[in-house]
């Protein structure tokens, strides 16, 4: 959005000065509550040998951290815009370039976690050599190069293309102040289609695999399979979340063009709907639903009053 319609955001948003001081509120406990709960996971996570060791364990852990920094540094730009503060493209880039990063990691983690999956259930005789703290840990490392990829290709190109003194030119601080041209806009575009194209193809592939092997399994494998399907399908409406926010300024654009107010209500339904909600799901799939570390959040919880918990 450029510095005119900025403006006018401004003079529609000091309207109804009781209704943006409530959403904003309504913001701000959401993202500091789902962060305390991302925070205490972690620890929990630190705190046990046994999730430390295991690669599932630590896909989730990588997914925490990424959402928790990516809550942090939304809110605070939030807040930035908000107050109408702004600052120089050249500071704003940095802040820009870390979220971007961290929203991207978000998804490929997920895929990440989903093929762990596939192979536990699918090939539980190979797990243990494929799956080892080591491999997570390089898996990790590609999978931070590659959400790196996009933001710091976009940074050069800004770099390359924009006019002298375009980095100390007050803004509010948004990613699309790095995307100047139409065809960066469209190349932006076709690499988030692949990207979602290669996800939704890995993600089915694993789904399908489970499927099939829930229904040949017997007994605890059986009980086993059929939970990873379950755990499958709540990934997918993660991915699903997480691939509709990153759609958002596309529909946020169009809205603009048609009302401004229309825009606002969207942008502010997107944030809290997609952005905050998508990044609470990995808390909830795996803290609420996966026993141990249910077991483990309830031990810290009651301060390790409760010894029957603890064993």
């Amino acid at each position: 959005m450029d510095q005119n319609s900025s403006s006018e955001e401004l003079q529609v948003i000091t309207n109804d000065p009781v209704l943006v001081r409530t959403r904003m509120a309504i913001v701000q406990v959401l993202v500091w509550f789902f962060i305390y709960i991302d925070i205490f996971m972690l620890f929990t996570f630190f705190s046990k040998q046994a999730f430390r060791g295991n690669a599932r364990y630590i896909l989730f852990a990588h997914t925490l951290l990424v959402d928790s920094v990516y809550l942090l540094l939304s809110v605070l730009i939030v807040l930035l815009n908000y107050n109408y503060l702004l600052f120089p493209v050249g500071s704003c880039v940095l802040l820009c370039v870390i979220l971007e990063i961290v929203s991207s990691c978000t998804p490929v983690t997920i895929t990440a976690m989903c093929l762990e999956r596939y192979v536990a259930i699918c090939m539980p005789l190979r797990h243990a050599d494929i799956a080892t703290t080591g491999r997570t840990l390089a898996a990790i490392t590609i999978i931070s190069a590659y959400s790196s990829l996009t933001p710091f290709l976009d940074l050069f190109i800004l770099i390359v293309i924009s006019p002298p003194g375009y980095f100390a030119t007050p803004t509010l601080c948004h990613y699309q102040i790095m995307i100047l041209t139409e065809w960066h806009r469209f190349m932006r575009t076709v690499r988030y289609q692949v990207d979602l194209v290669l996800i939704v193809i890995i993600v089915l592939f694993c789904f399908v695999k489970i499927t099939l092997a829930a229904r040949t399994a017997s007994g605890e494998n059986k009980q086993s399979a059929s939970k990873g399907k379950r755990t499958l399908l709540l990934h997918g409406l993660q991915l699903f979340l997480c691939l509709v926010d990153r759609l958002s300024p596309y529909t946020e654009s169009v809205a603009l063009e048609c009302n401004l107010e229309l825009y606002l209500i969207i942008r502010y339904f997107n944030y809290v709907a997609l952005g905050i909600t998508s990044k609470a799901l990995s808390s909830i799939i795996y803290g609420l639903r996966d026993k141990k570390f249910f077991l483990a959040l309830m031990y810290y919880t009651t301060c390790r009053f409760n010894h029957n918990i603890a064993t």
